[in-house]
């Protein structure tokens, strides 16, 4: 499905690129992984290739889907449960469906929230637990470095 080389996305972890398609004995039986370096964080994550798509990786979106994603950060509506419990858990499921977009709608949410009203220490980890998952694709699509990535991302929720 994936080759060495291709940029992906791990939810929950973020983008990097297959460095190695490996095999590996486990308990007695040989599985296949792929073995993916994350930029950020200098991670490294092995993911059976047999469940991949129970995982949720993909491919790191394109130039016009990053402009997408610029306007859900640019958009100042926010639509979020007062009860922290059900907010935390809604966030929590976007981030983990991997969707680039929801993820973008939680670190958008949870910025103008931050803002407004303040956040307690479990949405503060979130929101940048969602941050490093969105620059890490960020910076996989567009090319351009981590900094620059946190850069351009302050900017749009200022």
């Amino acid at each position: 499905m994936f080759n060495v080389g291709d940029r992906v996305v791990y939810p929950m972890h973020g983008a990097g690129v297959i460095e190695a398609i490996e095999e590996k004995e486990i308990l007695g039986e040989r599985h296949t992984y792929y073995v993916m370096k994350l930029p950020i964080g200098d991670m490294k994550v092995m993911i059976p290739t047999d469940n991949v798509l129970g995982i949720g990786l993909r491919g790191v979106i394109n130039r016009s889907q990053v402009e997408r994603v610029y306007d859900i950060l640019r958009d100042q509506k926010s639509k979020m449960s007062t009860n922290w419990n059900r907010r935390y858990r809604a966030n929590l499921e976007k981030i983990k469906s991997g969707d680039i977009f929801e993820v973008a709608e939680v670190v958008r949410n949870l910025a103008i929230r931050d803002r407004e009203k303040g956040l307690s220490t479990g949405e503060r980890k979130m929101l940048d637990n969602a941050r490093q998952i969105l620059v890490s694709e960020l910076v996989l699509a567009q090319g351009i470095k981590e900094d620059e990535a946190n850069s351009l991302l302050d900017a749009m929720l200022a």
